[in-house]
């Protein structure tokens, strides 16, 4: 740090200011894995953890989607000021296809919400540790009466086929975006401040009570790839790649495909037909705001929506 200042000093009074931008940049990504890690996966796969190692006698499929959807609007809370909230990559990828910030950001989000997915995961594994043992009698499967994998990681019903579930990921995710990219349109009206994350919370909890006895609606392909990685390790094995029909590749393309049909929809049906007016000066930042603005720039943006299983 000293010779970043040093030269910064003496030769390029620009280098202070690079670093303190690139050092930012940084720090929302850290945000945004300690927001998976501490809230989405905690709160979602630990609310699943309680109803499954119960045998529903702590919860029931409601809670699971209360908890996920809860754990959303908590986690939009913590990062919002930070990180913008981009806590699901087809999220960052429509930002990119709107031109609302460089594509070289999406792959740093996508590995930071994998790794803080993962995590999420392992402490998930740790605080149930005895209750999955006790539930599972000491054997870690992915299908069965006492199967655990489903805790972490979205897995498809016994009726449902590999284009089924692509299908349902198309369509649930495209649902999502339409709706995230309404509540975050100043031009559909202005929302009162901290009404966003409350609202991507019930978007949330509706797909869940909606669409979510097929496959638990993934959504998002870190929060689904992370704790299957974490599972694959920690004892489930190659299973948790094999079941379903190696069903694990649909919850991380499928929904890549819907946020860009979503994105389209509402840009061509919706965006297009506003009346034409001037930017407003938090629209006018929006493009800016992922080029290392002020965390107080962020305040709108706060919809990097999630899952669950």
């Amino acid at each position: 740090m000293c010779f970043i200042y040093f030269l910064g000093e003496h030769q390029n009074t620009h280098l202070p200011n690079v670093a303190h931008s690139q050092g930012l940049f940084c720090r929302r990504i850290l945000n945004c894995s300690c927001v998976f890690f501490l809230h989405l996966q905690l709160i979602g796969s630990g609310a699943a953890a309680q109803v499954i190692t119960s045998q529903g006698t702590h919860g029931s499929y409601l809670t699971m989607q209360l908890g996920s959807a809860l754990g959303a609007v908590f986690g939009i809370f913590v990062s919002r000021g930070v990180s913008g909230a981009q806590l699901n990559v087809v999220w960052s990828m429509s930002l990119w296809i709107l031109g609302r910030q460089p594509w070289r950001k999406v792959p740093l989000y996508a590995l930071s919400h994998l790794l803080g997915a993962f995590l999420g995961a392992a402490t998930v594994y740790l605080q149930y540790y005895d209750a999955i043992q006790v539930f599972s009698g000491g054997h870690l499967s992915v299908a069965g009466p006492n199967a655990t994998a489903g805790i972490f990681c979205s897995y498809p019903a016994d009726h449902l086929s590999v284009w089924g579930g692509i299908v349902d990921q198309v369509v649930a995710t495209a649902l999502l975006l339409i709706c995230c990219l309404a509540v975050e349109d100043r031009r559909q009206g202005l929302l009162p401040d901290g009404l966003a994350p409350v609202l991507v919370g019930a978007l949330i909890l509706t797909i869940g009570l909606s669409m979510g006895s097929n496959c638990g609606f993934p959504l998002n392909p870190a929060r689904d790839l992370g704790p299957r990685l974490f599972t694959f390790i920690a004892g489930w094995g190659e299973e948790v790649f094999k079941a379903g029909g190696g069903w694990w590749w649909v919850p991380i393309v499928a929904p890549f495909v819907g946020g860009l049909l979503g994105t389209l929809i509402y840009e061509l049906l919706i965006e297009v037909h506003h009346p034409h007016t001037p930017q407003s000066p938090g629209q006018e930042s929006e493009a800016v705001e992922l080029e290392e603005t002020t965390p107080n720039q962020n305040s709108s943006k706060i919809i990097g929506t999630v899952f669950n299983s």
